[in-house]
């Protein structure tokens, strides 16, 4: 659930804070007022990552980033990365499911993610950049439960997968420029996923 207007960040501060979340607020809203998408939320390490392969799904209109899982109210970037809000970084995907299923997302965000790493992803380190899988319906717990015992049976690992399937909880907006970074700094994107090892990782793991 969108929440950056709580009366808790009434200080002097507010407006320069709401200031930072103009353009993912104005998209946040467009897609939730559209009946007939669905989202679908994704820990996967650094939300960066995952922004551009869910975007390139076929009935997927449009993802966006921010925090899920913790116990602080309107969590800034800053707080989340220290580790001790209990949020995580996600990536949440609005998708048509007359177009696409879940099963699609949850098959491309698995593509991009270390399944058996329980301390974060790659270079991010800490309990913000553990790996899940939020489900807003019974059927996408179903769905994601099913995914990952196929994986766990298919003897593709050597670790246990670690991946939580995990009740979506209140969804806080990132700020605008952690919003399509990608594409955005796409240099110091590019250089980021080579460095951070992320990028081998998904090419050595391709069929």
């Amino acid at each position: 659930m969108f929440n950056i207007f709580s009366q808790q960040n009434n200080n002097k501060n507010t407006q320069s804070t709401i200031d930072q979340f103009i353009e993912a607020k104005d998209e946040y809203q467009q897609l939730t007022q559209q009946e007939n998408l669905v989202p679908a939320t994704f820990a996967g390490g650094c939300f960066w990552c995952l922004e551009g392969p869910l975007e390139s799904i076929e009935g997927v209109k449009g993802v966006i980033l921010g925090y899920m899982g913790g116990d602080v109210v309107n969590p800034t970037y800053q707080q989340v990365s220290s580790g001790t809000t209990g949020h995580k970084e996600v990536a949440q995907a609005f998708y048509d499911p007359q177009v696409t299923d879940y099963r699609d997302l949850v098959d491309i965000y698995w593509k991009f993610i270390d399944p058996t790493d329980a301390g974060g992803q790659f270079a991010d380190r800490g309990s913000q950049y553990k790996i899940g899988i939020f489900y807003h319906t019974e059927e996408q717990e179903r769905i994601a439960r099913e995914y990952i015992s196929e994986m766990e049976k298919s003897g593709k690992y050597k670790q246990p997968i670690v991946v939580e399937v995990l009740p979506a909880t209140d969804f806080y907006l990132a700020e605008d420029n952690h919003q399509n970074y990608y594409k955005k700094q796409s240099q110091n994107y590019k250089e980021y996923y080579q460095g951070s090892g992320r990028e081998a990782y998904v090419e050595s793991n391709k069929k």
